[in-house]
Formats: C-alpha cells, sequence, structure tokens
C-alpha cells in the first residue's frame, strides 16, 4: 500500500500534449518485485499507475478461496483507474516491475483545467470499460474459445517478433479466464496439435493460423 509519504507530490509532472497522451503522464517511479503488493482491494484509491516495465495483474478472492484475476497490464498501461474512492481489485506486480505513480487529486486538478487531459481520461476510463465487458463475454464461451480469445488479445498487447511473450504464468491465465491450469495446458495441446499455434516455450507462442483462431473464436 502507497502512503502520502511514499510519492513526493512534486513529482507529478504531467505532459498535457495530445501527441502521447494520457498513458504517458510523468509521475513518480516506483519499482515492484515479482508478486509484490501495489495496492489492496478496498483501499483508497489515491494513485493512478502507468507500467513502465514488467506487468501487473489486478484480481480478488472469492469467498471460496478462489482467485479471479479481473485485468492484466502491460507497459504502457494504466491502472488504478475507479469510479468510486476504494480500490475494487487488489494489485499485484507479475514480475519484477515499473511503475509510474500519479496523484490522482492532481490529474483531476488538472483535467478540471484542460479539456485535452479530460478527454484522454474518459477515453482511458471508456477503454477500461469496454475491456471488463470483454473479459464478462469471455466468462461465457467454451473453454477452447476462452484461451482463443486470451491469445488473441495478447497477440495486440505483448506480441515481439513474431512471437506472443506471454509474462503470466498457467495458473494466472486459468484464474483469468475461470478455467483450472489443466484445462488451459490441454487446450494449448490441442492447437499445438493442429498447426494453430506453436509453442516456443511454456510462455512464448506464435499464432501460426489467425484466420482459424478468429474463427474457433466464435
Amino acid at each position: 500500500m502507497l502512503t502520502q509519504n511514499a510519492v513526493p507530490s512534486h513529482s507529478f509532472c504531467p505532459s498535457l500534449g495530445s501527441q502521447k497522451g494520457v498513458v504517458e503522464l510523468m509521475g513518480a517511479p516506483m519499482a515492484f518485485g515479482r508478486n509484490a503488493e501495489i495496492y489492496g482491494e478496498n483501499e483508497p484509491a489515491d494513485y493512478l499507475y502507468r507500467v513502465v516495465s514488467g506487468a501487473v495483474r489486478t484480481y480478488r478472492v472469492l469467498c471460496d478461496g478462489r482467485r479471479q484475476i479481473g485485468a492484466f497490464y502491460m507497459p504502457g498501461d494504466v491502472f488504478g483507474l475507479e469510479s468510486g474512492h476504494a480500490h475494487a481489485f487488489s494489485a499485484e506486480a507479475i514480475s519484477d516491475t515499473k511503475v509510474l505513480v500519479i496523484k490522482r487529486k492532481a490529474l483531476e486538478a488538472i483535467a478540471g483545467r484542460d479539456s485535452e487531459v479530460a478527454r484522454q481520461l474518459w477515453e482511458l476510463t471508456g477503454r477500461e470499460l469496454e475491456r471488463a465487458q470483454d473479459h464478462i463475454l469471455a466468462l461465457i464461451k467454451t473453454a477452447e474459445e476462452r484461451v482463443v480469445s486470451f491469445l488473441l488479445e495478447m497477440a495486440v498487447r505483448a506480441s515481439r517478433d513474431g512471437q506472443i511473450e506471454l509474462p503470466m504464468s498457467r495458473r494466472d491465465i486459468a484464474d483469468y479466464l475461470g478455467l483450472t491450469i489443466e484445462t488451459v495446458s490441454r487446450t494449448m495441446t490441442h492447437l499445438e496439435s493442429t498447426s494453430t499455434i506453436e509453442m516456443r516455450s511454456s510462455r512464448r507462442v506464435v499464432l501460426k493460423n489467425q484466420a482459424t483462431l478468429r474463427r474457433l473464436n466464435g
């Protein structure tokens, strides 16, 4: 959990130009080790965060002890946006991660004076809502459709040199898709056996036939 003293208030220096947008807001850099908590569920949502390197997952522990991952955030993504004054999910670093921390009140004050920043914040909020809606829709699909949908999403967000570099574990993927690890692994193996994907390693995937994947996505 961040405290008021953890982030110096003078560090917040947002770029108001439209070229880079709100995702490029400059804040105080902070580093988090693998699996370190960035903030907890129900803690005050006093800051926004932008991923510089590494990756972040947001999650909630259900009453029966199961973990439901709400979203993954990659470099360039902004997270911690809330409609209220408390965080609905906890956030953890998946790997060693560096983030820029932006004080929410300072950003809201700038948005109140600058219509372009206000517009960018509105777009970020809309993007988060769209991502949450897509996730909800994915959870009613078949297991294969969920895994395929995830791979197509990651192809847009985490691909490099034609390969998807997955920072998250199979357990993370399973908890995101509402499946078991065994189901995720079995589905990946099946997709590879049909030459739809190629597993270069447990976290490196090549989408060999995206047309087939889009068809399987439903």
